[in-house]
């Protein structure tokens, strides 16, 4: 793994490999090629530029022949960096290969959280990429500006979207919200949405009748699977599938009433001895996450879409886009930053956003409040941010334990064996269970998983239904007697 470097050793960089936190360069090395690697640096994250050791780890310090003075490199940042960067100069004394007293520079490079550094000689951009100073494309910058927060995709103006384009239903909504009746070209223009007669991008994932028209992946796809994962061919297992296009408020709304649709309901026996029905995750859990994802998307990423995948024992939900500047998977429940603040912002005043980014950490408190497992946040190869919530099956028999126990009766409780309490975990999550599902539960064969619920219809604990033991449709579930 790459780690930055700690200690301005002279033994280390001699022998460490080059890579994306730390160079080595001869004093040799000209004003242009110092300003490239600072700039590279900066705009990543950060690193040490020693000067004064050659590439193949000799070090030649400043008394080489065609050496450059140590204060050209010193000042490097400010002669040759637009804008300036911030750079910790440190003279460390050595021995070079002839053994003379030396020194090498070492270059500590901050990394620049609000602007992109170009070199000043030619306006080019450069970006530290593992043991390499790469020189980034007009398109590759613009990334950049973005990520860094310095441009915001959300205030390009889309050239071809105008007032004709925007859903005069949502439009009148979001006055009803502000409680005013002016013109929609003046609430959009003095919101930021319109410019020159032109949509911005906010205004267009917004209020567009058909955003897809100008940005084909503003949308929202939502999957509901059979099972624990996601087959393809001949196993494909999705259920039901939608993709929500439109104005941002109508895809919310149109993919909050599908997967509330999609969502099951835990049956199990209460201590009363009667059946209580609980959610299969708390609902504003889900919903939290999906107004997280569509307001906190890299928009400017057109390769991806929103997704909302619903598998047995979880929900996914993953938004194109690494967690933006100074937001990270340790901090996200108390730091607040918006990609879109504006996008942000009109949806707080449609009502779905909560401001002061209490929302994260509510979603864990609702999830703990159901005594289920705590969500947990991924950035799946580093281009996205994934949220998993579990409706764990697990976590509600563990947490029932102690009135299974007496349910059944201790004796009882503690005589079953693993694949009967399996069975009956199963069974008190979904209120029943086929041979043919406790054994892809329990992974493994009919063979195994009959037998057990056999056993558990013997000791009075499960009822059969069916016709015969040959009945497609036959199912055990809790003995209503208990």
């Amino acid at each position: 793994m790459q780690r930055p470097i700690i200690r301005n050793d002279p033994e280390i960089f001699s022998t460490e490999k080059e890579n994306l936190y730390f160079d080595r360069k001869s004093a040799r090395l000209n004003a242009k090629e110092t300003a490239r690697h600072i700039c590279a640096f900066s705009n990543a994250s950060g690193g040490k530029l020693v000067i004064g050791i050659e590439d193949d780890g000799e070090i030649t310090g400043f008394k080489c022949d065609g050496a450059r003075d140590i204060e050209d490199f010193e000042q490097a940042p400010i002669v040759g960096c637009d804008p300036v960067p911030v750079v910790q100069a440190a003279r460390i004394p050595v021995t070079n290969a002839k053994g003379e007293d030396d020194q090498i520079l070492v270059l500590e490079i901050s990394r620049s959280n609000g602007h992109v550094i170009a070199r000043r000689s030619d306006k080019a951009v450069f970006l530290r990429q593992r043991d390499s100073s790469v020189e980034l494309d007009r398109d590759q910058v613009l990334a950049l500006e973005y990520d860094k927060n310095q441009r915001r995709y959300e205030d390009e103006v889309q050239e071809r979207a105008s007032l004709e384009d925007v859903d005069p239903e949502v439009m009148a909504r979001y006055k009803t919200d502000l409680g005013t009746e002016v013109p929609d070209e003046q609430v959009l223009r003095s919101r930021g949405m319109l410019v020159d007669g032109h949509l911005t991008n906010a205004g267009v994932i917004l209020f567009a009748r058909n955003p897809a028209q100008f940005m084909p992946r503003a949308r929202v796809r939502v999957v509901r699977f059979d099972g624990n994962k996601m087959e393809t061919g001949r196993r494909l297992n999705i259920v039901k599938e939608r993709t929500f296009d439109g104005p941002l408020p109508k895809v919310i709304e149109g993919a909050k009433e599908f997967i509330s649709s999609q969502l099951r309901e835990f049956q199990y026996l209460g201590d009363d001895g009667r059946f209580k029905v609980v959610p299969e995750y708390p609902e504003f859990a889900w919903f939290e996450g999906l107004v997280n994802a569509v307001t906190h998307r890299d928009y400017a990423m057109s390769g991806d879409h929103i997704r909302v995948m619903m598998y047995d024992d979880r929900l996914e939900i993953t938004s194109p886009g690494a967690l933006p500047n100074m937001v990270t998977l340790e901090n996200m429940r108390y730091t607040h930053w918006s990609r879109n603040p504006i996008i942000a912002r009109t949806l707080v005043e449609f009502g779905w956003v909560r401001e002061l980014n209490e929302g994260v950490q509510r979603i864990y408190d609702e999830m703990a409040g159901m005594l289920l497992r705590e969500p947990t946040y991924s950035e799946p190869n580093g281009v996205s941010v994934r949220l998993v919530l579990e409706n764990s099956i697990t976590s509600r028999m563990l947490r029932r334990g102690d009135s299974m126990a007496s349910d059944l009766g201790e004796d009882v409780y503690r005589s079953l064996d693993e694949y009967e309490l399996c069975a009956l975990q199963y069974v008190y999550g979904r209120g029943r269970v086929t041979a043919k599902e406790l054994a892809e539960y329990l992974g493994r064969s009919v063979k195994v998983s009959r037998p057990a619920l056999k056993s558990l219809v013997e000791k009075r604990i499960l009822d059969w239904h069916g016709n015969s033991t040959h009945d497609p449709s036959q199912y055990y579930d809790l003995h209503r007697g208990k």
